[in-house]
């Protein structure tokens, strides 16, 4: 592949397509970014259309393992900052390494095609250009999943996507259904301000307080990773029970899974809600009847609002399905990126994984600009680091992850992290932590970094 002719189109300016725009900038590749949206931040942006976000999402990872390689969040965050706060950062983040000018905003992408070697990219106002390249970092949390629930419900129904303020709860009982962060957050916005709140769970789940002995629940984990997985679980499980004690005299279902072995609920309020009345678990819906919901233990409630905090399905609405194989409804990627039917056709940012700091997204997105540099400026290099890329890939680590369609391909960050220093070092690729942070940081990101 000719190096001049390289150009790479960047999809989303979420925190996924600014860490790619970081990396190629930095390896002067040159590459256009297209945003739907009139500013960056992806979800993080509560203006955006179709975002998940609401008022009172914060980070369930903490501040201090959460940020940016070489752009750490300031030390005035608090341990868990909200959603305005990350949009701030991100703003931030964009501005310093100049990220903002390269950015085509209030651009939505209708198609993208190959057209022999290259890649056509057509905007929905109808126009194309040509690229060498192209990085799909749209996300995956803008197609909501409601499930299918026997009978008919006569009250209001709608997805967590469209939740953004507790005062919509005034006045109503309220189910929450799910049992993933989000469903957590917005349960306990219920328990606050509806008449009357419930959650449903379709099993019982581990419960990690924000804080453990003091300090967040992360920076806890991290300081244990000197034992073998199985001491800290072992350890792990029996401080849990210490702080939570038996959840079962909650209304909440036994765990039927180790911790860790499912997507971590980082979450210390719901506890708090049920413990004083202020809302009630129950199991998952067996049925509807009129304003009345079944439940599975035969236990019935009546209420005027269902949230479905159920989840997404994974697309890519721009690309044709066959572009990717798909499998269990979810891209399949080699090391998270790489598209197994198509090398300069990537994908980051569509993994669910048991860590949550932007550093994450810089991991991935230095694999795919490493990738491009390799095409480019070391063909003859390529076929051989490709059939590399393209070994299959299981990232599940220790974790022993419960059987269902969210834990499929699901990544456990610390085995994830440890297979990419170990294939950088066989193909001779930069590590991203080191290169990101010897980068001499503009006066704006160093102002903003010391406030």
């Amino acid at each position: 592949m000719n190096a001049e002719a390289t150009r790479v189109a960047i999809i989303g300016a979420g925190p996924t397509g600014l860490a790619a725009a970081r990396h190629l900038k930095m390896r002067d590749i040159p590459y256009t970014q297209f945003e739907r949206h009139s500013g960056v931040g992806g979800i993080w942006d509560i203006e955006n259309p179709g975002t998940p976000m609401y008022e009172s999402a914060h980070f369930i990872s903490s501040r201090s393992l959460s940020g940016f390689y070489g752009y750490p969040m300031p030390d005035a965050f608090p341990d868990y900052p909200g959603q305005r706060l990350i949009l701030d950062y991100t703003n931030a983040f964009t501005d310093a390494y100049g990220l903002r000018n390269d950015i085509r905003f209030s651009t939505r992408i209708a198609d993208v095609r190959k057209t022999g070697e290259r890649w056509t990219v057509k905007t929905e106002d109808g126009e194309t250009q040509d690229f060498s390249h192209v990085i799909c970092a749209s996300g995956h949390t803008w197609s909501p999943n409601i499930p299918n629930v026997p009978g008919t419900f006569a009250g209001e129904i709608m997805h967590s996507v469209d939740y953004r303020d507790p005062s919509f709860f005034r006045g109503k009982r309220v189910l929450v259904v799910g049992a993933g962060n989000s469903a957590c957050d917005i349960a306990c916005d219920a328990a606050t301000n509806a008449d009357a709140a419930f959650i449903s769970m379709r099993r019982g789940y581990h419960f990690i307080p924000k804080h453990i002995f003091g300090m967040p629940a992360d920076v806890f984990g991290a300081r244990s990773k000197w034992m073998p997985f199985g001491v800290r679980r072992f350890f792990f499980e029996r401080i849990l029970k210490a702080l939570n004690g038996d959840l079962t005299k909650l209304g909440l279902q036994a765990p039927d899974h180790r911790v860790l072995a499912s997507h971590p609920i980082i979450n210390s309020q719901l506890i708090h809600y049920l413990q004083h009345g202020d809302i009630a678990a129950h199991q998952d819906i067996e049925r509807f009847e009129d304003r009345d919901v079944i439940f599975k233990d035969g236990q019935r409630e009546r209420v005027d609002l269902i949230v479905f905090a159920t989840g997404y399905h994974y697309s890519i609405p721009y690309a044709d399905k066959s572009l990717f194989n798909w499998k269990n409804d979810k891209p399949q990627l080699a090391y998270t990126v790489f598209n197994q039917r198509n090398p300069t056709l990537f994908a980051a940012g569509f993994t669910e994984m048991n860590g949550g700091g932007y550093y994450i997204f810089d991991e991935m997105t230095s694999l795919i600009a490493d990738a491009i540099e390799t095409q480019t400026q070391n063909p003859e290099k390529w076929p051989s680091v490709w059939e590399r890329l393209v070994e299959p890939t299981d990232f599940s680590g220790p974790l022993g992850m419960v059987q269902s369609q969210r834990h499929t391909d699901y990544v456990d960050m610390d085995t994830f992290l440890s297979a990419c220093q170990k294939l950088r070092k066989e193909l001779g690729w930069r590590d991203p932590k080191t290169s990101l942070q010897a980068i001499a940081m503009s006066a704006t990101a160093l102002s903003m970094a010391a406030e």
